[in-house]
């Protein structure tokens, strides 16, 4: 529902509209016409509506009918920190900042929509499209999408919400059957896309590629018409994924208002001519045709689009917007582990520092597949030491090991889309390389003061259409790691990528780690802030990190990646449910990311409940030298399912040896047993 309520001016102006088109000129306004665009009806003054991805900033342009960039400057954009770095942020303040900066960037290129955020859960480590998405969490992913969305639209553009829904994993994504129950799609897969509409308001959602239970999730009876529009009253506009609809029929029977495809072939869509032919015929009744022009006329006037009042003209590649990306990238950051407080590092005059890993010098805006960025620049990690120490230290770089691809995906990649991708095979050729990179990096090591190792995932591995095959660290990093430990012990350890990987065999062995998720334009330059104690980390994971696949309940209890039907047999245990149930210990925790500083939390209480939250106040101490950041979590034990559920968070900033009062809401009532702490496993207080 709405709360920026339709007027019936709204409505009765569509109705007004859609009495005048021809059956010809409505069927132009629901189907693609481009392949971002809808056709326009130019005698009425309705514009086509300009769409554009994705989730880490507004995609280069292409020709109209082809996949090939329109190749001028103008696309060139800032690049945002993707949704799982925004999430690790724990600050909804950070995530309302960042959907301004899309929404603006998007207005300022001149569209109308954009594609984004991804609100899937993360079911899996392996799902490619992770990256795009915020957690395994249920309400820390609405929580964080909520603000983003009235980020972007504050614009007068439309944030469309995506994928719905149960969206898990890339293999067979375009025929895979999603069977799972009711309950488990209300408690777990459906609560951000409700808190989209019902708290966002958001203007626009997307249907996924699979079937749920039966249906394609993009002409589903059951989710469009059922839940989405009767149960929800979402009055926005659905857009089906680019080649989701399936059959003319029942897509025209559903809640979806708009088909777009990645084919040229425009007029041959399903709601395009063979819907203009079914109406003629009398298969289907243009009524149903006219209650999507409704939906997208009023879409059209609630961003300005049509009508008298002046539209926000928006911009792109301003400083500010570069400063609010730098905070949140700062923000994003996790510290999993600084044993004898090895970092920050303090380095000396005339030291040699030497970087070793490809993620080092590596630019991840251009790949992932629809969420690639043509970036106005990326600061990469090597850059931004280079610029933080300036001359006073000697920087070397050794690549370490390959990762066999160039980042960058063929220009004519989405055109294949609806086919499943695969990941190249590595040759004799490769081999040699990787080890004479190996060797090179282990002979530098030795003459330098300092080792810092920068590696993880890229998009080769993290991308749309893949899905992984294991967990493993690729490209020999893990080799790597075990040899320039002998030479320097003290060697610290970032790992970049939108999914964790098996550490087992290293990760007790060394002092200082980071995580960062693929931080944006100005990723580089808030990873070499924290390394140097610049910033203080206060970034938390949106998702636990799994110290074997098989702890992952969608392989251990469910099913995952196969190409016909998977089973979510694990109902609600997803994430870090499952661990508690099973008695799993993770790698690293749900909630999880240490500080330079100390805090603690010396008291809590909670108020009487108002409807379905409670108020919680907190008093949080910073014991440690370092100004810094802290989440504090909330969790509520659910007696149904036996575990504790994240229910509210808040981040307070305090300076060194400052205490403070906060307060915030829980999503709670009075029955429920609350905790506090820092995440599920460190829990501080009950309240």
């Amino acid at each position: 529902m709405m709360t920026e309520n339709v007027t019936e001016n709204y409505r009765n102006k569509a109705l007004s509209l859609i009495a005048k088109m021809s059956l010809e000129e409505k069927i132009r306004m629901v189907h693609g016409n481009e392949l971002f665009r809808t056709g326009a009806v130019e005698r009425l003054g309705i514009p086509a509506l300009t769409m554009s991805d994705g989730p880490c900033g507004v995609r280069q342009d292409f020709k109209p009918s082809k996949w090939e960039a329109i190749g001028t400057s103008r696309d060139e954009v800032s690049y945002l920190p993707c949704n799982s770095a925004i999430a690790a942020t724990f600050n909804k303040e950070i995530a309302y900042e960042a959907g301004k900066v899309l929404g603006e960037e998007t207005r300022g290129r001149g569209k109308d929509m954009i594609l984004a955020p991804g609100v899937n859960i993360k079911r899996s480590p392996l799902c490619g499209r992770n990256f795009e998405y915020f957690s395994e969490d249920p309400y820390l992913t609405k929580k964080m999408a909520v603000p983003l969305i009235k980020g972007i639209q504050e614009n007068d553009v439309a944030a469309c919400i995506k994928h719905f829904a149960a969206n898990n994993q890339e293999t067979a994504r375009h025929e895979v059957d999603t069977i799972v129950d009711e309950e488990t799609l209300n408690e777990i897969y459906f609560p951000a896309f409700k808190a989209a509409v019902e708290e966002a308001n958001v203007h626009a959602l997307m249907g996924a590629y699979n079937k749920i239970n039966g249906e394609y999730c993009c002409q589903s009876n059951h989710l469009l018409n059922d839940v989405l529009r009767n149960k929800w009253n979402f009055d926005g506009v659905v857009v089906s994924d680019w080649g989701g609809v399936d059959d003319t029929y029942e897509a025209a029977q559903s809640g979806l208002d708009i088909e777009m495809d990645v084919t040229d072939d425009f007029d041959n869509y399903n709601m395009a001519e063979p819907l203009k032919e079914a109406i003629k015929n009398g298969e289907i009744s243009e009524s149903e045709l006219d209650k999507k022009l409704e939906h997208i006329l009023i879409l059209m006037q609630r961003l300005h689009m049509i009508g008298t009042e002046a539209r926000k003209n928006g911009s792109y590649n301003t400083f500010a917007h570069q400063q609010k990306l730098l905070e949140a990238a700062e923000e994003s950051i996790v510290l999993l582990k600084n044993e004898d407080d090895v970092l920050p590092i303090k380095v000396k005059d005339k030291e040699k520092i030497l970087i070793v890993g490809e993620n080092g010098d590596k630019k991840h805006a251009p790949g992932g597949g629809s969420a690639e960025i043509k970036a106005l620049y990326e600061v990469t990690p090597l850059q931004g030491l280079q610029m933080e120490l300036g001359g006073n230290a000697e920087i070397m770089y050794a690549q370490g090991y390959i990762s066999g691809a160039d980042i960058a995906q063929d220009s004519g990649w989405q055109a294949m889309s609806l086919k499943d991708q695969e990941n190249k095979d590595f040759d004799k050729e490769y081999a040699e390389k990787s080890k004479s990179l190996r060797e090179e990096a282990i002979s530098m090591a030795k003459e330098a003061d300092r080792v810092i190792f920068i590696g993880g995932l890229n998009h080769d591995e993290d991308k749309e259409g893949y899905d992984r095959k294991d967990m493993s660290l690729p490209f020999g990093q893990a080799e790597l790691i075990a040899e320039l430990q002998k030479i320097d012990p003290d060697m610290i350890v970032v790992m970049i990528g939108g999914n964790p990987c098996e550490m087992q065999s290293w990760v007790d062995s060394v002092k200082g780690m980071l995580y960062m998720f693929y931080n944006g334009m100005e990723g580089g330059r808030a990873l070499a802030e924290v390394i140097l104690g610049k910033v203080n980390p206060s970034g938390r994971l949106p998702v636990s990190f799994y110290k074997r696949l098989e702890d992952c309940s969608a392989h251990s209890n469910g099913e995952f990646a196969k190409k016909d039907e998977v089973v979510y047999r694990e109902g609600v245990y997803v994430g870090y449910r499952h661990l508690q149930k099973a008695e799993i210990d993770p790698l690293f925790a749900f909630g999880y990311g240490l500080s330079y500083s100390e805090f603690e939390i010396t008291s809590g209480k909670r108020k009487k409940s108002t409807g379905k939250t409670t108020e919680i106040s907190v008093e949080v101490a910073n014991k440690g030298k370092y100004a810094g950041a802290f989440v504090i979590e909330v969790f509520k034990y659910n007696p149904k399912y036996d575990y504790k559920e994240l229910c509210g968070f808040e981040k307070v900033r305090l300076s060194s040896g400052e205490k403070k009062q906060v307060s915030f809401e829980a999503e709670a009532v009075d029955e429920d047993k609350l905790y506090i702490g820092e995440n599920y496993r460190s829990i501080s207080l009950e309240v």
